[in-house]
């Protein structure tokens, strides 16, 4: 809140000048009495007479005027010793300190901020007079807020050494509420209609204890205007609120307010033209703009024209543009003719873009960012893109920039952008802890923004139950300054599947790849890469989906040995990326078709498909609450033949499903099972003495089945729902740092492969152990509430997840968390 600033003037106190007597005399010596805090050379800057000076009665009193008007002297005399003059002042009192009490409505800060405007601040003179004009702009405000009962009260305390400490004491009262709310002169449309437009409320019954019935002048006024609008937006072009008078009570608790209204009737456009410069483009703006000849009049119609002309000027450098509609109101036609008045102005050229808030992030990589440039006009449009170009960094918490004119020139600006960082990744050693994983050791770096060049960087080393995983990557998102990205990897990882709540097979694999991404435009990408992996497969046991893999590269003579497998794989894909922020966006898009596929010569050949997509609209204005959907479908296969087996997708190779996919499941937990498939035996002839002659093999109608661990499928599908929401007890600045959320999980993996026909011909018992795994309709859905946070170690997720529709042997959890989580 910005109170008025008032001009006060000080009287003269106690200047004589009877000892200077009438007559003019030369000044043989100056002397000021009196001085503390005040320099003798600052005071002397403020006496216009100088040793040697004729002087006279007249002098004196601009002499002293002149003091006063320093704003340092309480009170001045001014003595004559023979040929001397001497100036006895009293200095004003120093603010030693300023306090505030009782405060409620009005924030410290900006108490201060006011103060600061009429030069009342901790180590500045006191000019009482300023404190008389201070305390009744309080009281206006409390006023305009509705409490007319609010007293403020200033308390100045003496303090050693000439200082003084301010007390502001309030004591605000209760706001008086709206009793009435009267509309005079609205035959068209009926109070209800008009006042559900309306912030205000009135008279309400206490049970709505939610709402708010308080007075606020300017929220009222605004009320008001929303009623204008209304009626300009249906034609009522001579719509007028005549006068607004608020009556308050006698206690003072309560308020009446009424607007006296003429509503007019409707006008029709006549037609539209324009005057002034629209640099020739004036076909295309009135093809554009949504003014229509015929149509009702409406006001927001023009507003919004006037608006797009504007904005649409300013993408060629005319960023100080003006644009007036003048309307010729025929009454008696009821019809108006508007004129818009363009005058683009001189273009406006950027002299200088100043980077500054980048403590970690050198000029160069948020520069590269920006479609605005030095020496170039002035575009609003680029600049709203290099904003959200430098803002989808993932090291970017916020983004702003200012225009600045530069000063004595009409034609240039500079543009200040501040940016504030926010950790993209963690350097770590140590221990991390997950629900799923358990304990995990770690060391390496992983950045997005390493040594604050905007490249990326990972090196790692992460051991976990059942895993060890070794890798090295590098990633240069401007190889080229055209924004060619290049980057490249290396990997070892040792894998038992057998911990994970997967069959039992082991894996150990190594590998380099290199990838290299081309930009379409601002937010369309495709990125091409080869990587070679050597894969060694052992202890797997027998299953149904197995059994392919086992068939065709099975060693007859050493039918224990692992399985040795040299893939060379080729990936393209497409992204496109819409939103507003790298980390915790709140408007736009993320959207993502990969394709992998391994080349004929390798010793597997398969492909893996995958799109992802998550949609952020925002719900309110300041973006604390956001609606988001995700979608995820994945399909993969083999092709060609192996030793005469058909190529399918190997099983190590299927979808698996992952916490944040599916919260409130254990990971894998709603994979297809792995099925094993045996004879039974039928005993022989009994003997006499009770034994049989052996056993012989059934027929396969006799066979058994056994479901074991998960082992994953072929198709993926997951979607997802999420309310956004601001988080509790938490300041706005920390947002960009911590997401709350309502969410809806729902996921499905299956394998196209399997055919639960071929046991038709089992027991009914042992169809029983069976699903149908190839069916995409057994989604699992969850839902719950998620808290996520970008902690100084490492992205952190805690969920709470209840499941909705889940299957007899799923494992659900109710509570997970996770250190280290990517999100």
């Amino acid at each position: 809140m910005a109170i008025k600033k008032h001009l006060a003037v000080s009287s003269l106190l106690g200047a004589s000048f009877a000892a200077l007597g009438q007559n003019s005399f030369i000044v043989d010596d100056l002397k000021v009495e009196g001085l503390q805090r005040v320099a003798l050379g600052a005071a002397l800057t403020h006496i216009p007479i100088n040793v040697g000076d004729n002087i006279d009665e007249y002098t004196i009193s601009r002499t002293i005027k002149a003091l006063y008007r320093s704003g340092h002297f309480d009170n001045i005399k001014a003595l004559r010793d023979g040929n001397s003059v001497i100036f006895r002042v009293t200095e004003r009192p120093t603010i030693s300190m300023i306090e505030f009490d009782g405060n409620k409505d009005i924030k410290d800060e900006q108490l201060n901020e006011s103060l600061d405007q009429q030069d009342i601040r901790t180590g500045e003179p006191l000019d009482k007079t300023v404190l008389d004009n201070i305390e009744k702009g309080l009281v206006e405000f409390f006023h305009s807020i509705g409490k007319y009962n609010a007293k403020v009260d200033v308390s100045i305390t003496k303090l050693p050494r000439n200082r003084v400490k301010l007390l502001f004491k309030f004591d605000e009262g209760d706001a008086a509420s709206i009793r009435q709310i009267n509309l005079v002169g609205n035959e068209l449309f009926s109070d209800e209609e008009l006042l559900k437009l309306a912030e205000s409320q009135q008279d309400l019954p206490w049970w709505q204890f939610m709402s708010s019935d308080r007075y606020q002048k300017q929220t009222i006024e605004g009320d008001l205007e929303k009623i204008r609008s209304y009626y300009l937006d249906r034609g009522y072009l001579r719509f007028n609120i005549d006068s607004t008078q608020v009556s308050v009570s006698p206690e003072r608790d309560s308020v009446y307010v009424t607007a006296n209204i003429t509503e007019g009737v409707k006008y029709k456009v006549k037609g539209f033209d324009f005057i002034g410069d629209l640099l020739g483009r004036e076909e295309l703006i009135k093809s554009v703009i949504p003014l229509k000849t015929g149509e009702l009049y409406n006001g927001s119609v023009v507003t919004s024209s006037e608006e797009f002309i504007k904005s649409y000027l300013a993408r060629f450098g005319y960023a100080n543009a003006e644009v007036r509609t003048i309307p010729e109101i025929d009454d008696e036609n009821k019809e108006v003719q508007l004129t818009l008045s363009v005058n683009p102005g001189k273009r406006v050229y950027v002299r200088r873009i100043i980077v500054g808030g980048n403590q970690n992030t050198s000029d160069e990589v948020v520069r590269r960012e920006m479609t605005q440039l030095e020496g170039a006009w002035l575009s609003n449009q680029s600049l709203e893109r290099s904003k959200l170009q430098i803002q989808r960094l993932p090291y970017m918490e916020s983004v702003d920039f200012n225009v600045v004119p530069v000063p004595g020139v009409d034609d240039q600006v500079d543009v200040d952008f501040t940016v504030k960082e926010q950790s993209a990744g963690s350097f770590n050693a140590g221990l991390a802890y997950g629900s799923y994983l358990g304990l995990q050791f770690n060391i390496g770096v992983s950045e997005s923004n390493f040594l604050g060049t905007g490249n990326q960087i990972g090196f790692n080393i992460n051991t976990s139950r059942g895993s060890e995983r070794i890798s090295v990557s590098y990633t240069d998102p401007y190889f080229t300054p055209d924004g060619v990205s290049q980057g490249s990897s290396i990997f070892y990882s040792n894998y038992d599947a057998s911990k994970f709540s997967l069959i039992d097979y082991k894996s150990k694999s190594y590998g380099i790849g290199t990838n290299i991404g081309f930009p379409i435009d601002a937010v369309n990408r495709i990125n091409f890469g080869v990587r070679w992996v050597q894969e060694e497969l052992s202890d797997i046991a027998e299953y149904e989906q197995t059994r392919v893999i086992r068939e065709t590269f099975l060693d007859p003579e050493n039918p224990d040995a692992g399985f040795d497998f040299t893939k060379y794989e080729l990936s393209a894909g497409w992204s496109r990326v819409t939103v507003n922020r790298g980390l915790f966006p709140t408007a736009g898009s993320r959207q993502s078709l990969n394709l992998t596929a391994t080349t004929p010569n390798s010793d597997l050949q398969y492909f893996k498909l995958n799109y992802d997509s998550r949609f952020y609209w925002p719900i309110s204005n300041d973006h604390r609450w956001v609606f988001s959907t995700r979608a995820a479908l994945g399909y993969g296969n083999g092709y060609g033949t192996t030793n005469g087996y058909d190529q399918t997708l190997p099983f190590q190779e299927f979808f698996r499903i992952t916490e944040m996919e599916l919260r409130g499941f254990d990971r894998n937990t709603i994979l297809p099972r792995a099925v094993s498939r045996f004879p039974q035996s039928v005993p022989g002839t009994p003997l006499p003495d009770g034994t049989t002659t052996g056993s012989i093999g059934g027929a396969s109608e006799f066979d058994q089945l056994q479901t074991a661990g998960r082992i994953g499928g072929n198709a993926k599908a997951v979607a997802g729902m999420e309310l956004i929401v601001p988080t509790p007890f938490l300041d706005e600045e920390n947002t960009s740092s911590v997401r709350t959320s309502f969410f809806v999980d729902a996921a499905n993996v299956w394998d196209t492969e399997f055919n639960i026909d071929r046991y038709q011909n089992l027991s009914t018992d042992e169809r029983a152990k069976l699903d149908d795994y190839s069916d995409p309709m057994r989604f699992r859905v969850s839902t719950g509430l998620s808290l996520q946070w970008i902690s100084p170690m490492g992205p952190m997720l805690i969920s709470f997840a209840y499941p909705l529709q889940k299957e007899e042997d799923d494992d659900t959890k109710t509570i997970s968390f996770n250190i280290s989580n990517t999100f």
